[in-house]
């Protein structure tokens, strides 16, 4: 119980051997093996994602949800998954016929490659990357590209503005998310979620960082598109955005990449500031990592969810000015107090340490919030003559 994969792997490489199979060989079949494994865990996941989800908005919209096909509606998404296999395959006339089919397949295809890099306790991951904080950004880019390939082949002008969006969305808020990845960078010294996660196996990031947290989790739902971000939709356009001519699977490989990629959102934000697999007895007990990893990351999926199912959409110019007008300088600001904290208090302490980086992270806050007051004030008055001649009243 120690290292359960550990103890797998060296069985069936021995297995493989005994049966003639090079040792080169050998390691290149169980790589795969491993690949085809984590892949299933995901897709099986991602199954359980949806009826959970749906039963999670079903509490907060006071209804029951999925509760007819199986105990609690469990096989629900069962039959939907059947629905989506046998409804007939639609590709509009006059589309890129090559790009259109791809573009599903490749948003599905860069969440699951993200999950190469997630340690999901000590001694079960994929790979150890020196540079996974670079290849998170760089695999989460091949879903923009799977966007504007769905808008642009689909031959549709509303899918086209729809993918013109959604793209113009997760570009801007790719930035203050890049910029808080290095966040944990400057405390670990190192770009590697496994070192990240051991990193924290005294204190979380959470404590030093949370607003940092905070703009991370801001920007990992505005990388979503989901409310209230999700812009591929048009208030005036009664479509669904740009996979508005997508029918049966090649739709379900849309939704089941949404839902998974919010999943893996929230192993990110538990991973980088909530300790990762860390928990009570992983010391001895490395396994018991696999459940705090899930239940962490499943916990960061609700908040998802309940900002979802609560928050209505804005309108996208407010959403680009609060963006680049306020999420984006106080991310930098956010990174240079860290940096410069971090610097001063790194001998001392860790109750110093942690105490001192929560101090700086409040007057931050403050100071940020002082700001926006000031600035709400001149606009109301720049706006409401009758508030100008308030305030005059009041000063004199």
């Amino acid at each position: 119980m120690q290292d359960p994969v550990g103890f797998l792997y060296n069985w069936l490489m021995s297995l493989l051997i005994s049966w003639g199979i090079s040792q080169a060989i050998s390691n290149i079949l169980l790589t795969l093996l491993g690949i085809i494994i984590l892949i299933v865990i995901a897709m099986v996941l991602d199954v359980f994602l949806v009826w959970v989800e749906r039963k999670v908005v079903a509490r907060f919209q006071d209804r029951l949800g999925p509760n007819r096909i199986g105990p609690w509606g469990i096989f629900q998404p069962f039959a939907d998954i059947i629905k989506l296999l046998i409804k007939e395959d639609i590709t509009p006339a006059g589309a890129d016929v090559f790009v259109f089919n791809l573009a599903p397949i490749l948003s599905l295809a860069s969440v699951l490659l993200l999950w190469a890099v997630l340690p999901i306790c000590s001694v079960i991951f994929g790979v150890d990357l020196n540079v996974a904080m670079l290849y998170i950004v760089a695999a989460g880019a091949i879903g923009t590209l799977s966007i504007i390939m769905a808008g642009w082949a689909s031959n549709n002008k509303f899918a086209l503005v729809g993918a013109y969006r959604m793209v113009a969305n997760m570009i801007s808020y790719e930035i203050p998310m890049v910029v808080m990845l290095l966040i944990p960078v400057i405390f670990t010294g190192s770009m590697s979620m496994m070192s990240v996660s051991k990193a924290q196996s005294q204190y979380w990031f959470v404590l030093v960082a949370p607003l940092a947290t905070l703009v991370f989790l801001i920007s990992a739902i505005a990388e979503l598109g989901r409310s209230p971000f999700d812009l591929n939709e048009g208030e005036s356009e009664i479509v669904s955005g740009y996979h508005i001519e997508y029918s049966g699977m090649k739709f379900g490989l849309f939704y089941a990449g949404e839902l998974l990629h919010a999943f893996t959102f929230g192993a990110f934000i538990s991973i980088m500031f909530f300790g990762g697999y860390n928990g009570p007895g992983v010391e001895q007990m490395p396994i018991l990592g696999v459940f705090y990893f899930f239940i962490k990351a499943m916990i960061g999926y609700w908040v998802i969810m309940w900002i979802k199912y609560t928050v209505p959409r804005i309108r996208i110019d407010h959403m680009l000015y609060f963006n680049w007008k306020f999420l984006v300088p106080f991310s930098i600001s956010i990174l240079i107090m860290t940096a410069v904290m971090h610097k001063l208090l790194s001998g001392y302490q860790t109750s110093v340490y942690i105490f001192g980086m929560l101090a700086a992270n409040l007057v931050l806050g403050w100071i940020t919030v002082e700001i926006l007051r000031s600035q709400t004030r001149k606009q109301h008055h720049a706006i409401d003559p009758a508030a100008q001649a308030v305030a005059k009243l009041a000063h004199q």
